[in-house]
């Protein structure tokens, strides 16, 4: 009876001492996130504005440590001039990743210290991608998430129009890694339908919250829910793509 007692527990710790070394012997990579206020880490002040790449850094497992490089109001052109996409490639290791998300503040004219020519945001992204594989790393491209707007039938139409178009040809030309984030956010916005859509927003009424005493209406910026869900829509689609990385997404048991 203890020999087999002994011969369980050795083969219990040697399940363990596998399965620890499977862990450990992945290797440590980054997942850098360049983009704007959609994806951006907020500061207090602000909540509860979210930007996606927050909660997206919580579903992988410790191998993976996510670096939001993400600004407010940065366009392709503003994240260079700033240095803030130096600042990524100068810590890219190989098999790192890059998931490049710009459009909101390149089409926007009337801020011309942020505004982008199409063609002149077509060749700063193409740029981004060339730079990040000479440092062999991974980029990943994504289209704009979507505004939130409806017409008057309660469809949920384009914001973004031909910057999203954009995205979508340079990752043709490229073959790099793409999801399509203006789509799958408008589909779910249409899910949500026009009002209840409005939750998922930085929507509030006056005396609602300490942050935005006289309220806020906005349908760029994500609350809690919104940013939790468009991280849920990447992580799905890369999952959709059978992307590398989703070997590091952490799969927790459900409990019956």
């Amino acid at each position: 009876m203890n020999l087999l007692l002994s011969k369980n527990s050795l083969l219990w710790m040697a399940g363990l001492i596998l399965s620890v070394n499977m862990l450990t012997d992945k290797k440590k990579i980054r997942i850098f996130m360049a983009g704007d206020s959609t994806m951006s880490i907020k500061e207090p002040r602000y909540y509860p504005e979210t930007g996606w790449g927050m909660p997206f850094a919580y579903f992988f497992d410790s191998s993976v440590t996510v670096v939001n490089k993400a600004k407010n109001g940065r366009s392709t052109k503003t994240f260079r001039s700033e240095g803030i996409w130096k600042s990524i490639t100068d810590e890219l290791q190989p098999d790192d990743y890059v998931f490049l998300q710009f459009g909101h503040n390149d089409e926007s004219k009337e801020k011309k210290e942020r505004y982008t020519l199409p063609e002149e945001f077509k060749a700063n992204l193409t740029a981004y991608i060339k730079e990040t594989k000479e440092k062999k790393a991974i980029p990943v491209l994504l289209t704009p998430v979507s505004r939130r707007k409806f017409d008057s039938t309660g469809t949920a139409v384009q914001t973004h129009g031909v910057y999203s178009d954009l995205v979508r040809q340079v990752a043709k030309e490229t073959g790099v890694l793409f999801i399509d984030a203006d789509e799958l956010s408008r589909a779910m916005y249409q899910l949500f339908g026009v009002e209840n859509s409005k939750l998922l927003f930085l929507q509030l009424k006056p005396g609602e919250h300490p942050n935005y005493p006289e309220g806020k209406e906005d349908n760029t910026h994500f609350n809690e829910l919104g940013a939790r869900l468009v991280a849920q829509l990447v992580l799905k689609e890369m999952r959709a793509q059978k992307m590398p990385l989703v070997e590091r997404i952490v799969e927790r048991p459900v409990k019956k």
